[in-house]
């Protein structure tokens, strides 16, 4: 089983993330930011990702390093329980459909990170969670997980839905890409015979 535990404490936040990469898409989140907390969710029924998350942050100030260092920390708990990538099928990508809304997300489970993030929101918030902060929660995973994620809304009026079809289009492309490919062998997919660094 692809399993991987993550303990992250700063001055500002303490985070311990647990994940199952071939689990069923069971949760427990508690991050203390609401909205936060539905999306990640999302993600994990989404993505069959099993998903642990307990952050404590300073939310007095204001919810930027909560939200940017729990994407640290599942980023580095994906990236850990993926290992060497033997046997993944890597790229994947998905239209993702809710109701007025339409989002693209395609990933490459490279080992390196890159966000190409075009995503507007017609409103400043999503009920008190800063709308400008789901490109950072997004930056920070793609980041420490060491995949390539492109994430373009197409079009959409809501920014409830526009941040949802984010997430939701992310888990099921992440679903079809870390999955294992019957044919590959265990090869790692790449002629270089590893994943990370330059080009592969």
């Amino acid at each position: 089983m692809r399993k991987a535990n993550i303990e992250r404490k700063t001055n500002e936040t303490s985070i311990s993330v647990s994940v199952n990469l071939d689990g069923t898409g069971r949760f427990s989140i508690a991050t203390g930011i609401g909205f936060l907390d539905h999306m990640l969710e999302q993600l994990s029924r989404h993505s069959l990702i099993d998903i642990e998350v307990k952050a404590e942050g300073d939310l007095h100030i204001d919810l930027h390093h909560t939200v940017e260092d729990t994407g640290i920390a599942l980023g580095q708990a994906v990236a850990k329980a993926l290992g060497n990538k033997a046997g993944i099928r890597r790229y994947a990508s998905i239209d993702l459909a809710m109701d007025e809304a339409l989002t693209r997300v395609a990933l490459d489970v490279s080992g390196r990170p890159f966000l190409v993030w075009k995503v507007n929101f017609p409103t400043q918030k999503v009920g008190d969670f800063d709308t400008e902060l789901f490109r950072e929660w997004f930056q920070a995973f793609a980041q420490n997980a060491g995949i390539t994620t492109h994430v373009e809304n197409l079009y959409g009026e809501n920014s409830h839905h526009i941040a949802e079809t984010c997430f939701k289009a992310l888990a099921r492309s992440l679903r079809a890409a870390i999955e294992p490919d019957p044919r590959s062998s265990g090869a790692v997919p790449s002629t270089k015979g590893t994943l990370g660094g330059s080009t592969a």
